[in-house]
């Protein structure tokens, strides 16, 4: 074996990728989301989004596996569809949702951060929180991004400890009266509220970028994706299983913010309360900390690309600051702003319009990627179907929160058309289908 073949990743160094950017912190977040829309069909839910996530992580790893980049998502998309105002509004949407995602995994960190103080004064605790997290990670990003990242193995060992503890302690006492069909929402609200949290399962594309350092991609990749996907499917469903039935809906709804800790109590006491709040607190800054850098990178990618401003190439101390500076920026905004319920809409809206779009890319990709075309437009229509019960259900409940998503892929389409029609940059598509724009 050669010097290079020794650094190449492994099947389960790829799965761990995948799955540590699942489990990023997206369960702690929504769990609680997931049982107020969909109560004892949570699981049913949970099942329905993975389910969506599955077959698209299909095309993703015909992709990887076709066109190896470190671009991964932009990459793709450049490829299939062109330098156009689409790819680049697509691309932008990209970002944005990594923002939104960013300020989930800032929220969910003040509130469960929030329970360590008196009742009366955590709402201020969780801004504070959510403001310490935020600007406190994007000064290490500046100052040194491997000093979280370097132990990113070791959390996601232990988040993922944590919660096969929680199963397996928790299972044991569950109320199956409490998870029958008769106390699940409607099978339209469970749809819609599964794709709701769907971006519980974002971070499986994460494996694409790593396409280049893979040894034998054409088995690893595939394999990987199917793997943490399903892995995690099961995790989530197990989870949820024992949250609804081990707690009444309206005690997990009444801490929907932090619902995973309060659902260990039952079983665990305080002592299991303590030890998922301190798990959550430690996977969504560990998240925040990949996802910051890594939408700021995204950024830099895009730029590099001439799809957005040329400043945003530009690097300072060998790191994308302006990106870095306004993904913060906006991450503030909408943690400290937005709520639970609009944050989740806002960014399983946009993964799913993404993965639609990636679905699509290797629709027009099939033979280059040998791919079962079929599929992929499975993909398409689930991941779209998945949207349009999204907004069916948020025009119904939530009507304001559509104004929300509108205003995100409306600012997609606005900053890439006034960025084309103002700055005149050439689009280097030779760049993103190589790869070589996405090497930092």
């Amino acid at each position: 074996m050669n010097e290079s073949a020794k650094v190449k990743l492994g099947f389960w160094e790829v799965t761990a990728i995948g799955i540590g950017g699942m489990v990023g912190g997206g369960i702690f977040a929504v769990l609680g989301l997931a049982v107020d829309l969909t109560r004892g069909g949570a699981p049913v839910a949970f099942v329905i989004a993975g389910a969506v996530a599955l077959v698209t992580s299909y095309s993703y790893a015909q992709l990887s596996v076709a066109c190896p980049s470190q671009g991964g998502t932009v990459a793709f998309l450049d490829r299939a569809f062109g330098p156009g105002l689409l790819t680049g509004s697509t691309n932008i949407l990209l970002w944005i949702s990594y923002i939104v995602m960013l300020s989930l995994y800032a929220y969910a960190f003040g509130s469960y951060g929030a329970t360590f103080f008196p009742l009366a004064s955590q709402l201020l605790w969780k801004h504070i929180l959510i403001t310490g997290s935020i600007v406190g990670i994007t000064g290490l990003n500046l100052l040194n991004a491997k000093l979280i990242g370097e132990a990113e193995d070791w959390i996601v060992f232990a988040k993922l400890t944590i919660l096969i503890l929680f199963i397996a302690v928790g299972i044991w006492g569950v109320d199956s009266v409490r998870l029958a069909s008769s106390a699940w929402s409607s099978p339209l609200d469970i749809v819609a509220g599964g794709m709701i949290i769907f971006l519980a399962y974002e971070g499986f594309e994460l494996i694409a970028n790593t396409a280049q350092d893979v040894r034998d991609p054409q088995k690893t990749l595939p394999r990987a994706f199917y793997s943490s996907v399903g892995f995690v499917i099961v995790l989530y469903v197990l989870v949820s299983v024992v949250t609804v039935g081990t707690l009444p809906v309206a005690q997990i709804v009444d801490a929907k913010d932090y619902a995973l800790a309060e659902a260990a109590r039952p079983f665990l006491g305080q002592t299991g309360f303590l030890l998922i709040a301190i798990a959550a607190m430690l996977s969504t800054a560990s998240a925040i900390n990949a996802t910051v850098y890594g939408a700021a990178r995204l950024s830099y990618i895009i730029a590099k690309d001439g799809e957005l401003p040329v400043e945003l190439e530009r690097k300072v101390w060998g790191k994308p600051v302006e990106g870095l500076l306004i993904t913060s920026g906006f991450t503030l905004l909408i943690a400290n702003l937005a709520d639970l319920s609009s944050m989740s809409t806002m960014g399983s809206a946009g993964f799913l319009l993404i993965f639609a779009a990636v679905n699509g890319a290797n629709v027009i990709l099939a033979n280059e990627t040998q791919s079962r075309r079929w599929l992929s437009l499975l993909g398409v229509v689930l991941c779209l179907g998945a949207l349009a019960s999204l907004l069916w259900q948020t025009a119904r409940n939530s009507p304001g929160q559509l104004w929300l998503l509108f205003i995100m892929a409306g600012a997609a389409f606005f900053v890439e058309g006034v960025f084309r029609l103002t700055m005149k940059r050439t689009i280097h598509l030779s760049r993103v289908q190589s790869g070589k724009g996405s090497r930092f």
